[in-house]
């Protein structure tokens, strides 16, 4: 099933070793983890609190169908006036993965969720940081097989955050592109 973690220790470890001339495999880079994230807050803001539950609760559903495990509330750190936010007030889902979780995550990503995007031409390189981590922003978290888009009564934005353990921006670059990111050339 773990087609993705086999072509990195198979292609890429190989391939990255040769790139950037380590010397033992261990030090190539690899993924540590994926973040997945989503924020509701203008969504409950005015809501009652059986209102703001029932939103908790499809977004949780939602979140838990996308990563295989079951995401957690972020509470607000502080109130915001402007905003009508008051402080601890639940506005957020996140959820990390690790390991097998991650591995099958990253495959229905790759070959499923960003070409079946709206619109979808490739990844900017602009996303991946200077410590070699990918940043992807989706409009519409119904882009993911796993949610039926027939069903959905409120569309969320996503973003998930792919980890590496890469020193340079060079380095995590090369290792997505390698393992197969649509990430567009320069």
């Amino acid at each position: 099933m773990q087609k993705l973690k086999e072509k990195y220790n198979k292609e890429v470890v190989p391939l990255m070793m040769e790139k950037f001339g380590y010397k033992n495999p261990m030090a190539v880079p690899k993924i540590t983890k994926v973040t997945l994230n989503t924020s509701f807050g203008k969504e409950i803001v005015n809501k009652t609190s059986g209102e703001r539950d029932k939103m908790h609760a499809l977004v949780l559903q939602d979140m838990g169908l996308i990563a295989g495990q079951k995401p957690r509330l972020v509470k607000s750190k502080k109130s915001i006036a402007g905003f009508k936010l008051r402080e601890s007030l639940e506005i957020a889902a996140m959820v990390t993965l690790r390991k097998g979780r991650m591995w099958d995550f990253l495959e229905r990503l790759i070959y499923l969720s960003l070409p079946k995007s709206r619109d979808f031409k490739g990844l900017e390189p602009r996303g991946v940081d200077n410590g070699g981590n990918l940043n992807i922003g989706f409009r519409e978290h119904i882009n993911f097989p796993e949610i039926f888009t027939e069903k959905e009564k409120t569309i969320l934005g996503l973003e998930v955050t792919v980890s590496t353990n890469a020193k340079k921006r060079e380095e995590g670059l090369e290792l997505f592109r390698l393992m197969g990111f649509p990430i567009k050339e320069k």
